[in-house]
């Protein structure tokens, strides 16, 4: 596509000074009081994503970027930020973690592929305020994001029977376990809490995968779990304990 078919505001400043079909920053819209950041790898996803929010009256997209890499170099100051969770640079509850440090006082909104309830667990869990599935109707997304610009949560409603039975899972560990664990045993259960597969720990790590598939049995031994989605869950809570106490520190 032409320049010519992009209005001044769309192209922003010349390609060398911004990151490949990246949308530039602008002012706030008279009148519209949530301004959105939106990162999303599809630039016909995206447009048609903003295409959307800025038609309702009380909201803006501020900026829109296609890579994490992007929306943490840049010099936005959302309300909210709108993401997925399988961007190109990272994947995984990760991203969530990773926006929450940049932009604390906003409030994240994952609208995602992945209905997945270890994913979306995770990632509220990382601190994400929602999560939005992009088969949704469009109404929802934006029900979310006004949702959490007020200061609630907001997830998915045909989500709620997996998170409940997520939720339901008998906690069978105990912390005194952890001191039994191997130093290698903790890195590995430090992975799966960012939501990695084994096959993605073991590349991480530089092992075989059936050395990950070893060391996730034998956590789930001393841990006194039976599922990998309790192993999982547990790693996830071990993850948020020690970000709240870090904060208290």
């Amino acid at each position: 596509m032409s320049e010519a078919l992009h209005s001044p505001e769309e192209r922003g400043p010349p390609s060398h000074e911004r990151p490949a079909d990246a949308d530039v920053r602008k002012p706030p819209r008279s009148g519209a009081s949530t301004g959105i950041l939106l990162i999303e790898e599809y630039a016909v996803v995206r447009r048609g994503i903003r295409l959307l929010l800025d038609a309702e009256p009380d909201l803006e997209v501020c900026g829109g970027v296609s890579t994490l890499a992007e929306a943490l170099d840049g010099t936005w100051d959302p309300t909210v930020v709108v993401h997925g969770l399988l961007l190109p640079d990272l994947t995984g509850p990760e991203v969530v973690a990773r926006l929450c440090q940049r932009f604390p006082s906003a409030s994240l909104v994952v609208l995602s592929r992945v209905d997945n309830p270890t994913y979306v667990h995770l990632a509220m869990t990382a601190g994400a305020r929602g999560y939005v599935l992009k088969t949704s109707a469009p109404g929802v997304l934006i029900d979310a994001v006004r949702r959490v610009a007020a200061g609630g949560e907001y997830v998915e409603p045909s989500l709620g029977a997996a998170l409940a039975r997520w939720d339901g899972m008998p906690r069978r560990h105990h912390e005194d376990a952890l001191f039994a664990l191997t130093r290698r045993e903790q890195e590995v259960l430090e992975l799966l809490a960012l939501g990695h597969t084994n096959a993605e720990v073991a590349s991480s790590l530089g092992v075989a995968l059936r050395t990950v598939e070893s060391h996730r049995t034998h956590l789930m031994q001393k841990l006194g779990l039976k599922t990998r989605a309790e192993l999982v869950r547990y790693a996830a809570e071990r993850q948020r304990s020690e970000r709240t106490n870090h904060r208290r520190e």
